[in-house]
Formats: C-alpha cells, structure tokens, sequence
C-alpha cells in the first residue's frame, strides 16, 4: 500500500495537504481498508473556526462509525458536497476526489508538523 508523501498525517488517519494557501483534509487509504463499504459522510463545521484535535464530524460504512478529527488550527472554508452526497467517492479515491473539507490555517505551517508519510505508514503497517 502506498501512502502519499505530499501531505501529513494524523494517527487517527486523516491527511492534511497544503494547497494554495488552504488545507485540504480527507482519510487515508488505511482507514478507508478498515471501514470498508463508506456509506455515510456528515460534517458537522460547515464553515468557521476549529481547533487542532476538533472533531469536524463522522464517517460510518457497515462496519462502523468514526469521528473525524482536524489536526491543524484555523476556519472551515469548503466542504466537499460531492462526498456528502455520494459518500462512495471516498472508497474510490480517498487521496484526490474524496477529500472531505478544507480550511484555512492560522498557521500555514501547523500541518508540518503531523506525521509524516514514512511515520504514519510505519504505526499503522499491515
């Protein structure tokens, strides 16, 4: 499995990509493996401030239900209504079109100092 090195990582699984100037937040690969069949996406933030460790909303499929949760301080500017509405494009593209909000840090460089690609592959290897 191969896990991105252009973005950072919480150990809960959610990613964090700079991206002109915003943060773009989804979940990893790992996380959509262990939930399987994604069936229902709800963010509770639609817009606003968040706190690093906030829970920003859930995620559940057949399996289970988990919180989602921002690593970075700042505001929810967009959240991805495509993967509100079709929460399946999180099981096939987890890293590009199933990104799931994106905010504006109030530090840009916050994100970097999550785990890094290597660090996160290496406590949640199969």
């Amino acid at each position: 499995m191969s896990i991105p090195t252009d973005r950072t990582y919480l150990a809960s699984h959610e990613w964090h990509k700079t991206e002109a100037g915003l943060v773009v937040i989804g979940i990893s690969q790992v996380a959509v493996d262990e939930l399987t069949d994604i069936t229902y996406l709800d963010v509770a933030r639609g817009s606003g401030p968040i706190q690093a460790g906030q829970t920003f909303g859930e995620i559940e499929s057949v399996k289970a239900t988990s919180e989602l949760y921002c690593g970075i301080a700042g505001e929810v500017v967009e959240v991805n209504k495509a993967a509100l509405d079709n929460p399946a494009i999180i099981n096939d593209d987890c890293y590009g079109a199933g990104w799931i909000i994106k905010i504006k840090p109030s530090d840009p460089a916050a994100a970097g100092s999550l785990l890094s690609a290597a660090d996160y592959q290496a406590n949640h290897a199969h």
